[in-house]
């Protein structure tokens, strides 16, 4: 019990050098807060950014749509069967069926007043499958799948376009990282640099401590907690920040009238994520920029 107590006065001890290192180079620590914060900002809102386009590709995706066009001999009921059979394929999100009547209906409609095509009867038209895929990177191979159930006559799918929003996520993806790890790393400096400062003023003291048989546990966990609280104190200050800002960004543009096509996801429902992603860039930052900084001072 005693050697447990002992250990447990050790580790209270050092948590409040730690506390206290903080508050000796307050200046520096809060700088290195504010950097955190200010990094961490960025992140946040330049993930929410990607999360929420991402969303929006991702919708328009699945509007590119797919006309299977059915054999003009067959019945209605004989192209029901074509749709059943499109629906129980992979990575089909949907597929309704519409009848030679109801195509003439839209044709009539996009070609009011043009008299070219006044003649134009439902016989002329074929049954179509308009389809939609849960997965566009999938579209030729379901294409294909497609294209061998009997009854189909015709498939038109928009492979460009298709192309053109996965080159749009992968973008955004890499810009995403980029742009992560950067402000990270620039984070992790920070507080490095803030925690060598604290030990090379007390670099005699550790000198002293290692002459005694100090060990390096009980050198760093100071300075480990101290890397670890401006990480997390950053961290938390950005998350509240991140949270404000962006439920006000969303009130603004709900007011403005041009941008009422695009929907943006509500935090809370970005919360759980976010604030995993906030306290882990903080822990990371604050105890790896602390540990790394210590070793060059461990050697007496």
């Amino acid at each position: 019990m005693g050697i447990i107590s002992m250990k447990i006065n050790n580790i209270g001890y050092l948590v409040k050098e730690g506390i206290r290192g903080i508050f000796l180079h307050g200046f520096m620590s809060f700088a290195a807060v504010c950097v955190t914060v200010a990094c961490l900002l960025i992140v946040g809102s330049f993930s929410c950014l990607t999360y929420n386009v991402s969303i929006m590709v991702e919708d328009l995706n699945k509007t590119n749509e797919i006309l299977v066009y059915v054999d003009e001999t067959l019945s209605y009921s004989q192209a029901q069967t074509i749709e059943s059979k499109i629906r129980q394929l992979e990575n089909i999100n949907e597929a309704n069926l519409v009848s030679r009547e109801e195509a003439l209906e839209d044709f009539i409609a996009d070609h009011q007043g043009d008299s070219a095509f006044s003649g134009v009867e439902a016989a002329d038209l074929r049954h179509r499958v308009v389809v939609t895929l849960e997965n566009n990177d999938l579209m030729e191979q379901t294409v294909e799948q497609i294209r061998r159930i009997n009854g189909v006559a015709k498939i038109n799918a928009a492979y460009e376009l298709a192309e053109g929003f996965a080159t749009l996520e992968n973008i955004l993806h890499i810009a995403s990282l980029a742009v992560i790890a950067v402000l990270l790393v620039v984070s992790l400096l920070i507080i490095s640099n803030t925690v060598k400062l604290a030990m090379y003023d007390r670099r005699d003291e550790i000198a002293i401590m290692k002459m005694v048989g100090a060990t390096n546990g009980f050198i760093r966990l100071p300075y480990v907690v101290e890397g670890f609280t401006l990480g997390m104190t950053g961290a938390a200050a950005a998350f509240g920040l991140e949270w404000l800002l962006y439920n006000w960004l969303l009130d603004r543009l709900a007011e403005a009238d041009t941008l009422q096509l695009f929907s943006f996801v509500p935090f809370e429902e970005l919360l759980i994520p976010m604030v995993a992603v906030f306290a882990a860039a903080g822990l990371f930052v604050g105890v790896v920029g602390s540990w790394t900084s210590i070793r060059k001072f461990m050697d007496v």
